[in-house]
């Protein structure tokens, strides 16, 4: 086929990933099909399928980046949660109904249905990288975004499922999550160790921008703020679901977040996640955040605030979803605090990422004066 007569690649990776769904829905009609260990081959049988018919979408571009197999793999995955959240919320019926038997019960928490609607932003995400890739733009800060959140998807997931009540039934296909969780890391590693590009500033404004107190960067101080809250925050709901004994944690559990106790688990773990991984993480923020020459900052502030926005989207939607139990709920009296400070949560790490996007000289090693702010160079 001629060059000018082909679908961009995006396209091409968006109709491969319509493969889920209707694999879904044949399986759902063929009883031989729906037992543990044909769920699992089959997932493995498409899974390399789509592979190899991503290799001949490709075979006429003279390099393919590797970071694109994965990335189109992924999309395959997006369309299976999408089903899943339209199916458990009623919209579609005939796809899930034997997965959620068999294959993987917990898809059918609150929890779940959120973390498989926000799969429309990952797909959103990955096309629009394919689609850089193709076109020789930078995708780079997509791809933090991206494994960012997905690294905090599936390390809130998998050890939910296993310590929550799902544990007790783990079937084979639970165990594809696997390479699910370990190929973003790999991603994340290669996105970080390539080069980024960064705008040239003269030496003399990162240097008037390095000089400048706390005090004298007002956005800077608000952020500064609010990160503490953040930690603050973390540290008091990590002792809540670890059952601490103090009256305040007694009271917020039972009045203000009883989704914590959600048998499920993942509340559970997400709070743990939040208090040995976030808290030691925004720390490190708050550092880079106060002190000049942190460039660091650029490419970490999109990887976390990836991993937060999924994680609170799933928190906040799964306590109020109508799958959730009633006694675990956010109570009506106390919904509206609860869901601000959630969304707080979730908002200022991608505050905090654009603020260093959109001013970076504090963050930069200076240059040779004469350097101009229009001129491109990689680092």
């Amino acid at each position: 086929m001629e060059e000018g007569m082909r679908p961009p690649v995006e396209v091409s990776v968006f109709l491969l990933s319509l493969l889920g769904p209707g694999v879904l829905f044949t399986m759902n009609k063929i009883p031989a099909l729906q037992e543990p260990l044909p769920i699992l081959g089959m997932g493995m049988f498409v899974l390399g399928s789509v592979l190899l018919l991503l290799i001949l979408t490709v075979q006429h571009k003279t390099k393919v980046d590797p970071l694109f197999y994965v990335f189109a793999e992924f999309t395959l995955s997006c369309m299976v949660g999408l089903t899943n959240a339209l199916e458990q919320d009623g919209f579609i019926s005939g796809f899930m109904g034997f997965y959620l038997k068999m294959g993987e019960p917990h898809l059918g928490t609150a929890y779940a249905v959120m973390m498989s609607y926000w799969e429309v932003v990952h797909l959103i995400l990955l096309l629009t990288i394919i689609h850089r890739m193709f076109a020789g733009k930078s995708f780079r800060s997509l791809g933090l975004l991206w494994a960012g959140s997905s690294i905090a998807n599936q390390i809130v997931v998998i050890p939910g499922v296993v310590i929550g009540k799902y544990g007790s039934n783990i079937q084979p296909a639970f165990w594809s999550n696997v390479p699910f969780f370990l190929v973003p890391f790999w991603a994340a590693s290669q996105l970080f160790s390539r080069p980024k590009e960064m705008p040239l500033v003269t030496a003399d404004k990162i240097a008037a921008e390095q000089k400048k107190s706390l005090l004298s960067r007002p956005a800077d101080l608000l952020l500064s703020l609010l990160l503490l809250g953040s930690v603050a925050f973390f540290v008091f709901r990590g002792f809540v679901v670890l059952d601490c004994p103090l009256d305040a944690c007694f009271t917020y559990i039972y009045q203000y977040e009883p989704y914590l106790k959600d048998p499920a688990g993942f509340p559970r773990i997400m709070m743990l996640v939040y208090f040995f991984y976030a808290v030691p993480m925004v720390s490190v923020l708050l550092y880079g955040l106060n002190t000049p020459g942190c460039s660091w900052m650029l490419d970490w502030t999109v990887f976390f605030a990836g991993a937060m926005a999924q994680t609170q989207w799933c928190h906040i939607g799964a306590s109020l979803h109508s799958s959730t139990p009633f006694t675990y709920r956010t109570p009506a009296d106390k919904r509206w605090p609860v869901i601000a400070l959630n969304v707080l949560l979730a908002i200022v790490p991608p505050l905090l990422a654009l603020r260093c996007r959109a001013n970076p000289a504090y963050f930069m090693k200076p240059v040779p004066k004469g350097q101009s702010n229009d001129d491109k160079k990689k680092n």
